[in-house]
């Protein structure tokens, strides 16, 4: 039959082609088109010649089309054709398609979403022709049956799509049914059906399915609802990893039904998303636009959702190459920024941290995009480096710091902008951890920035430059051309860089000879450079080749302060040949180095400092350093065992014209040569049992000669005199003249040559009498200079004179000699250190000597002397110094102490400053180390293990030591009252007080004692006042809102201040005995306000909050609504109870100045934060049909009858005041006309100044009552029922002088005397026109 029907085509017989085809039964046409297809014989031609034969005009030719294609469409789907075929028979039943009447049209369109609920589609090649029919039907205008009616064919293709939408899908097709609906003309609501279908079938899918359906999505989303596919897309994927987060954490509880994709999987398919949507933002601009827009306002409303790790990750890959760069990094830094002040604010206040439970950390975000980026994702990487980058140079640090400070400062930062710059570092680290083939590109990048910004700090870029090496030192040989270029340029960068710089590259100059060999050429050019900072750069680096070049035979360095980041290739170090080549290659350093010790005094410096470590780490150039060290100090010492003094000062200064300066640091000198001795001896002998005998005699020669020379020297320095150094007290020591410039720096250098002998004495005594008397000796000549310096300093008032000299004991022997003077019970030690002990001045000089030591370490990170540089060392010495100095001051007090002499600080006072600047240092540079730093103060429990420290009960447990003697304090009698020792001990208190627990029992308790402290003790000393009342704020934060507490202290201020009506007398309820007379104001009042400034930011940081959770139309709306509800009440309670302590304070008779002035100012921002509040409310009845709260009518309420009436009361007061300010001074000009000008123009601006913010809060005031009118229409409700007209403004009836004037004269002058009155209190209000504008409406 089919023959037939092709050879009737042939023929072109239409009329008897028909006949053939009409003979053909419905099954019969459908099975011979079968058959032919399956035959793959002329399948396409077959249906010409059926289309042909079956003309739409008539009814029967419609029907037999319509036949072909429900037999077509099933054929299709079977799978049984060749996809060639099948593409055959879809492009000519579509070309057919527009022949077709709407009717047939409609009945087909619905046949394919019977088959498609059904889930019978096989392929999904039909669906090309579903769309045909669709986009026809759209265009068909008869009208159509549909249920009861009838519908024209856009409505009825409408009502299609939105049945197909609500049906199931089988997930086999979602791909397929997609990309059908992009070749569909669809409106913009048709579309958002469509698209929230497919979204909401992929968690049908596999998860391997979902890249293509996304890129179908992504396509679909040029015809729009681009924001709806980002958001569906985002929140999917978030989901995702929020469940595999949370089943990494508790693995086992996992059903095993409900098993998850692997990682690396869900991983893998995040980055081909991303690539997706990265290449169809290429093509399309505006989804890249829209994708910004849209995580901006995610973001206002929901951080976590809208900057989460696959957010980020996309973000950063859209960043690279494409011009909206500039505007996700500006974005990404800002949320960065708002997430860090947030978490601040959050972590700084209870009442907040019980309203938000959950803190969002963006930065764990982005190192978690680092983390997800090791799975393939290169096109993220580029992102996170320039990111990376981008936030070190935005927020680096703004001043320079001195020595290793760079590192402590920067690494324990809490401002936003040092977190951002961390974060950048940190990104910078990890990705260069994880991506191997981004390396070099890093490197390269950190160490070009280091040579282009030289002028500005640069340590945080070193820091990182130095991890960087620790993580991959061989990674620099690739980079090698870049490290020697930056060597060419050491000698112009400063010296804090090249230190670092040269620490850094360390590990390189092991492996690479030729980085090494034109370091050297670099450092030995330097050496002979004009510039100081280049000579002294050489010295630098020689001295860091010195001590990572081992020499043969060297001892191990496991003391070594500074670890070797290389452990990779340390292997082929100590080779013979290196070993040989080593030492041949130190020899020639140090002979450089020598020439150094005819330059500079900051060169000799710097080599002094540095040689005790190059010995430490290099041993075997002990000999040749200490010959260098005997050689040096022979030109200033004078060997005739009679001669005073021992050492030629006069070889250490040197004149240049009329100026003196210092050439040689002779005390410096002495010291590494003392350090170097002490080191030699303890180490070198232990090792060196079968030694050469020669080498042991040469070595003993100069050692031999050393001990001599130390030993003439001290015996001859205890018996000179100051005159035999040409100082006495009548010697000149003004820094004006160069005798007094000379006689300053021998001053100096006496005084450091007695403090290294007093060091060398107590180390080689071995706590013999006759050692510590010649320690005692040394001293006393130390102190005589030292108090002719203070005594000369305090004449001439200098602040140089008033700097003590840095002290050059070294911290160890400072722990050392607390310990043996305070704490040595031994027997065998008793009378030797009795010398010791009778000496007041010596004891209080240790203490003050450790106090600077702990300054020093405080302030840069490192101390002077050996170790000063270890980290570990330090943190030892510290605790041992703590406990000294905790015991002597716990165990002497003060009070007993001081009866005895009145001179100078007392002993148990340094200790306690002592120990309050550890406590900073401590919780500044050893934040990880501070368990094992309590642990070491409690002497009873040492053997505890480290897991088992408890800081909260340690800290309670010091924090009551010092509560004892706080107490004593308050209880002692007031002549025995020690201000700066009260002072001190809040201050240790409230340093203390952060290392406990806010939950803790222990903190509750301590929070407790301090209300009790305020409460019980009439403290009349304005600082410590102040301290207390700022600790007890600083903790209440932490346990909850302070409101209640600042109403008492109103209370208490208004009780002791008075009324400003003073008619009145206010009832007196003493709460805090803190606040009298003298510390009421300005002291507490400012504190009160000042605490209130701080509430009124976290309210006003609430209502935006609540503002972007207003607008949130999310699914979670419920949840949503019970947050805002929450959040409403707590700041509508917090607000009442601020309004109580204004309405106290607004009410006291306030002394002009600066507690007046921050009233005004508090109160205008109480007033904008109100209006803010109600502008929330004006914009939540707008969007919803709610009532207001009960709760902000009584808001509303009290402010009109407890803030408004009385702060116009407040402002004619403060007028008042200024007034009579202002008539005085006008007095006094008129008798005294000349003198008393300045004064009282002196008074008009400090009395124009005072009043301006009064104009301001009026506006504000009126700006509450403008927007409270505007709610009271939105809601129905009257609001302004409680408030009363204002009454101040640049014009004000005053009623009794207006009765009083209409008595006295007639009518006229009566209406225009109040105006005349009233000119000159108004003047200052011109500076603010807004409140002139402004006329209240009666309404």
């Amino acid at each position: 039959m089919a023959q037939r029907v092709l050879a009737l085509t042939a023929e072109e017989a239409p009329e008897r082609l028909q006949e053939a085809l009409q003979s053909l039964g419905e099954g019969e046409l459908g099975g011979m088109v079968t058959r032919q297809a399956l035959r793959g014989r002329e399948t396409a031609a077959l249906l010409r010649a059926i289309f042909k034969g079956s003309p739409c005009s008539q009814r029967s030719g419609v029907l037999r089309r319509l036949q072909v294609y429900k037999h077509c469409i099933p054929l299709v789907e079977s799978g049984d054709l060749h996809l060639g075929k099948v593409s055959e028979i879809i492009g000519l039943l579509m070309l057919e398609v527009r022949q077709l009447p709407g009717h047939a049209l409609a009945e087909l369109a619905t046949l394919f979403v019977d088959v498609i609920k059904s889930g019978s589609l096989a392929n999904g090649k039909s669906l090309e022709l579903f769309s045909t029919v669709l986009t026809a039907l759209a265009s068909s205008k008869e009208s159509l049956a549909y249920g009861q009616g009838e519908l024209n064919g856009e409505e009825f293709k409408k009502q299609l799509i939105n049945t197909l939408c609500s049906s199931k899908w089988d997930p086999q097709n979602v791909i397929h049914l997609a990309n059908m609906f992009r070749d569909i003309p669809l409106s913009g609501e048709e579309l958002q059906f469509v698209v929230e279908k497919i979204l909401r079938m992929f968690s049908k899918l596999d998860l391997q399915e979902i890249p293509p359906l996304v890129y179908q999505l992504l396509l679909l989303s040029a015809k729009g609802s681009k924001k709806t596919v980002l958001e569906g897309i985002i929140s999917f994927f978030n989901q995702l990893d929020k469940r595999q987060k949370e089943e990494q954490k508790a693995p086992q509880s996992v059903d095993l039904e409900v098993a998850t994709t692997p990682l690396d999987q869900l991983r893998h398919v995040e980055g081909t998303i991303i690539l997706h949507i990265v290449s169809v933002i290429n093509l399309d601009q505006d989804l890249g636009e829209e994708l910004i827009r849209h995580l901006k306002a995610e973001q206002q409303k929901d951080p976590a959702r809208a900057l989460c790790p696959f957010s980020v990750a996309l973000l950063l890959s859209v960043a690279v190459k494409h011009r909206l760069q500039e505007q996700i990094f500006d974005f990404l830094k800002t949320s960065i920024t708002r997430s860090c002040k947030d978490l601040q604010f959050l972590q700084a206040s209870k009442f907040l941290q019980d309203l938000f439970p959950q803190q969002y950390d963006v930065t764990a975000v982005i190192l978690e995009v680092v983390k997800n980026s090791a799975f393939g994702w290169d096109h993220v990487t580029q992102g996170l480096v320039d990111l990376g980058f981008s936030l070190m140079e935005s927020y680096e640090p703004k001043k320079p710091f001195g020595g290793k400070a760079a590192d402590t400062s920067y690494g324990l930062s809490k401002m936003p902008a040092q977190q951002a710059c961390r974060l950048g570092a940190s990104i910078l680290l990890e990705t260069f951890k994880v991506h191997e083939p981004i390396r070099s590109d890093i490197l390269e990048q950190v160490l070009n920035r280091v040579l282009t910004k030289a002028a500005s700090p640069v340590s945080h870029f070193i820091d990182l430059l130095s991890n960087i090496v620790v993580s991959a030192p061989l990674v620099l040989q690739t980079s090698s051309s870049k490290v020697t270029e930056i060597f060419d340029n050491l000698s112009f960068l400063p010296i804090d860089t090249v230190q670092g710089l040269l620490r850094a590259v360390q590990p390189l100059l092991k492996v690479s000879m030729s980085v090494r060999d034109s370091l050297i050429l670099v450092l030995q050019k330097a050496i002979f450079s004009r510039q100081l900072d280049a000579r002294k750069a050489a010295v630098a680096g020689f001295l860091l080749l010195l001590r990572n070049f081992k020499v043969l035979g060297s001892l191990s360095s496991s003391q070594c302060s500074q670890a070797i980041g290389a452990t990779q290739v340390q292997a082929d170090v100590h080779a013979c040949y290196n070993s040989a080549a080593n030492e041949a290659f130190c020899l020639e350093i140090l002979g450089s180095l020598r020439r150094c010790l005819s330059q500079q005094a900051d060169v000799r410096l710097m080599l002094y400092e540095g040689f005790y470590d190059v010995l430490r780490r290099n041993s075997q150039l002990a000999s040749s350093v200490m010959e260098t060290l005997l050689s040096q100090i022979k030109q200033y010492y004078l060997p005739q065992p009679d001669l005073l003094p021992p050492l030629k000062l006069e070889g250490c200064i040197m004149a240049q014209g009329d100026q003196i300066f210092l050439q040689e640091p002779l005390a410096h000198l002495l010291c590494c040569i003392q350090h170097c001795l002490a080191w030699y001896q303890s180490t070198v002998h232990l090792c060196q049992g079968a030694g050469d005998d020669d080498d042991e005699e040469e070595d003993v020669g100069f050692e031999q000669n050393f001990e001599d020379m130390l030993e003439s020297v001290t015996r001859r320095m205890i018996k000179s005199e100051l005159e035999d150094f040409e100082l006495d007290k009548s010697a000149d020591f003004s820094l004006s003249s160069s005798v007094g410039v000379k006689n300053n720096i021998y001053a100096i250098q006496v005084m450091g040559i007695c403090e290294v002998l007093i060091e060398y004495n107590f180390n080689i005594g071995n706590f013999s009498r006759n050692k510590f008397e010649d320690v005692l000796g040394l001293f006393t000549c130390y102190n005589k200079l030292s108090e002719i310096l203070k005594e000369k300093a305090g004449k001439n008032k200098s602040a140089l004179g008033n700097k003590t000299a840095q002290s050059f004991l070294s911290m160890g022997f400072v722990s050392t000699l607390l310990t043996a003077l305070f704490r040595d019970n031994a027997q065998s030690h008793e009378e030797s250190l009795a010398v010791l002990r009778s000496s007041t001045e010596f004891l209080r000089y240790a203490v003050s000597v450790a106090l600077q030591k702990v300054q020093q370490l405080e302030e840069t990170g490192q101390t002077d002397g050996p170790d000063g540089q270890n980290p570990e060392k330090m943190f030892q010495n510290l605790c041992k110094i703590t406990r000294v100095l905790l015991w002597r001051y716990t165990s002497i007090p003060t009070v007993i102490e001081e009866s005895g002499k009145k001179k100078g600080k007392s002993i148990s006072l340094l200790c306690l400053e002592g120990l309050l600047r550890i406590f900073n240092t401590v919780q500044q540079l050893y934040a990880a180390r501070i368990p094992q730093f309590l642990q070491a103060l409690d002497i009873t429990d040492g053997d505890a293990e480290e897991a088992d420290i408890n800081v909260t009960e340690k800290a309670a447990f010091q924090i009551r030591q010092f509560q004892r003697s706080l107490v004593n304090q308050f209880s002692s009698a007031e002549d025995e009252f020690n201000s700066k020792e009260t002072q001190s001990l809040i201050t240790v208190l409230s340093t203390l007080s952060k290392l406990l627990d806010p939950a803790s029992q222990q903190f509750l308790q301590f929070l407790t004692w301090t209300v009790k402290i305020c409460k019980d003790n009439a403290l009349e000393d304005i600082t410590c006042c102040k301290g207390l009342l700022s600790l007890l704020f600083s903790l209440h934060v932490l346990y909850k809102s302070p409101v209640s507490l600042l109403r008492e202290l109103a209370q208490d201020i208004h009780a002791c201040l008075g009324d400003i009506d003073q008619d009145v007398e206010v009832e007196s309820r003493s709460h805090f005995a803190i606040v009298n007379a003298k510390t009421a104001a300005p002291t507490v009042c400012l504190l009160v306000l000042g605490q209130a400034d701080k509430v009124l930011e976290e309210v006003d940081w609430l209502i935006k909050k609540l503002t972007s959770l207003g607008s949130d139309t999310s699914e979670d709306s419920s949840q949503a609504s019970n947050q805002v509800q929450a959040l409403e009440k707590g700041v509508i309670l917090q607000l009442g109870t601020l309004l109580t302590v204004y309405h106290e304070l607004v009410q006291t008779a306030l002394p002009a100045g600066s507690c007046v002035d921050t009233l005004l100012r508090s109160l205008s921002k109480t007033y904008a934060i109100l209006t803010s509040l109600i502008k929330h409310y004006i914009q939540a009845c707008r969007s919803t049909s709610n009532t207001i709260p009960g709760r902000l009518e009584k808001l509303v309420k009290l402010s009109g009858s407890h803030l408004t009436p009385q702060c116009y009361s407040f402002i004619t007061y403060v007028q008042n005041i200024h007034s009579e300010s202002l008539s005085f001074a006008e007095e006094k000009k008129k008798k005294k006309k000349e003198d008393e000008a300045a004064a009282v123009s002196t008074v008009m601006a400090k009395v124009l100044r005072d009043t301006k913010p009064i104009p301001n809060l009026v506006f504000a005031v009126e700006q509450y009552e403008k927007f409270l009118i505007h709610l009271s229409k939105k809601s129905k409700v009257n609001l302004m029922q409680y408030m009363k007209l204002s009454t101040s403004r640049d014009f004000r009836i005053n009623a009794s002088m207006l009765d009083s004037a209409l008595q006295e004269q007639n009518t006229e002058d009566a209406e225009n005397e109040p105006d005349n009155d009233q000119n000159s209190t108004a003047e200052h209000t011109d500076e603010n026109q807004e409140p002139k504008k402004k006329r209240r409406r009666k309404k």
